[in-house]
């Protein structure tokens, strides 16, 4: 072959070798993240997750839960880093940024109040992964995640309806939005299921964390006559008036037996390792995809801490155990018609049940729920 020839050879392979890799669809980012023909990759070694938390680490309750999770991620030779106290406001977009910065190139936004702000960020940072808790918008590169926490609140309302006495249940709740309206009317039909006189009052404190208001709160639903209180607060200062009486309680997102050992029956927990590691083995794998995840009782990424039996009602645990296992097996659906408004209005007609993707917005309280829909 002749010089010329050959030289005209080598540079039609440069020029096809050139074009194969210009079409590879695993062209690595900046921030290492590459696209396979299964989903979205970065090696193990260059994952550097960013947890941002609406409240302080120690609350005994919603950051510790997801702390729990980052924590487990640590165990599986994942970097990470977290960042406290960041408001529900756009002042976020600032600490994503940085956490940007530094190399994060996967952000859990661990709040539903974070979720536009996050869409935001998602938009301008397309090689970045985001993972917001329990809102519903998603983009190629942002993915929505909770977990079917009112199955936990169900079986925690079947405990408060058979251990009330005056049959008057509190409930301290953090902020109106879908999340607790769901938690709590699922409370509700879980205390209905056992308990048809008695009735559920509910204090909002308009406040994920603030231990003075969320204990004002408890004292007084106390002094109301309420026996039993439950709490979807960020730390335990709302079970204080009740363990200061004797009375009853039930904690929120994790085992807080330690907190009010007196009175504590159980709590409704999340379990986030479960969703933190299945998302980066999926990264590792290539395989992530953006989706609205939501699991439940059967994934174990919400559940029920053990009963203490002698805090609890005499059955209570066997009528949780089995109650569960329906939920599970689904021959018990919470939210089945007929269910009636507050005002005694028909809102799920017989037959009917309402879906995730209700559920997901509802804003209205069941019958038996006394207390402002402050939708």
């Amino acid at each position: 072959m002749k010089k010329k020839e050959i030289l005209i050879f080598l540079l039609a392979l440069v020029v096809i070798t050139g074009l194969f890799a210009g079409c590879s669809s695993s062209d690595t980012s900046s921030t290492g993240v590459s696209t396979t023909s299964e989903g979205k990759k970065i090696d193990k070694d260059k994952i550097k997750v960013g947890f941002i938390y609406d409240g302080s680490l120690g609350d005994g309750g919603w950051v510790d839960a997801h702390n729990d999770g980052r924590l487990a991620l640590n165990k599986m030779g994942i970097k990470t880093i977290y960042k406290e106290n960041v408001p529900e406001s756009q002042k976020v977009e600032p600490v994503i940024e940085d956490m940007i910065s530094q190399g994060c190139n996967v952000i859990v936004a661990a709040s539903f109040g974070y979720m536009d702000y996050v869409y935001t960020e998602a938009q301008k940072h397309k090689d970045v992964i985001f993972l917001h808790n329990a809102g519903y918008k998603t983009a190629d590169n942002m993915g929505a995640y909770f977990a079917k926490y009112y199955q936990s609140t169900y079986l925690t309302g079947i405990l408060a309806g058979m251990k009330t006495k005056t049959n008057k249940i509190g409930v301290v709740a953090s902020m109106p939005i879908p999340e607790l309206y769901r938690q709590i009317d699922a409370f509700a039909l879980g205390v209905q299921s056992v308990n048809k006189n008695a009735v559920v009052n509910v204090k909002w404190t308009h406040t994920w964390y603030d231990p003075a208001k969320e204990k004002e709160a408890g004292k007084a639903l106390v002094d109301q006559g309420n026996d039993v209180i439950s709490e979807e607060q960020n730390t335990t200062s709302a079970l204080d008036p009740a363990e200061e009486k004797g009375l009853a309680g039930i904690g929120f997102d994790r085992d807080k037996k330690n907190e009010d050992p007196k009175m504590y029956m159980t709590a409704p927990v999340y379990h986030w390792d479960v969703y933190y590691k299945q998302q980066i083995n999926d990264l590792i794998a290539g395989k992530w995809k953006s989706e609205k995840w939501l699991k439940g009782l059967e994934s174990g990424v919400n559940d029920l801490a053990p009963i203490r039996e002698e805090s609890a009602p005499a059955g209570g645990k066997e009528a949780v155990e089995k109650a569960k296992a329906d939920i599970i097996s689904g021959k018990l659906k919470i939210f089945a018609g007929p269910i009636k408004g507050q005002k005694g209005e028909l809102k799920v007609k017989e037959g009917q049940v309402l879906d995730d993707n209700y559920l997901e917005k509802i804003d209205w309280f069941v019958q038996g729920i006394n207390g402002a829909n402050e939708k």
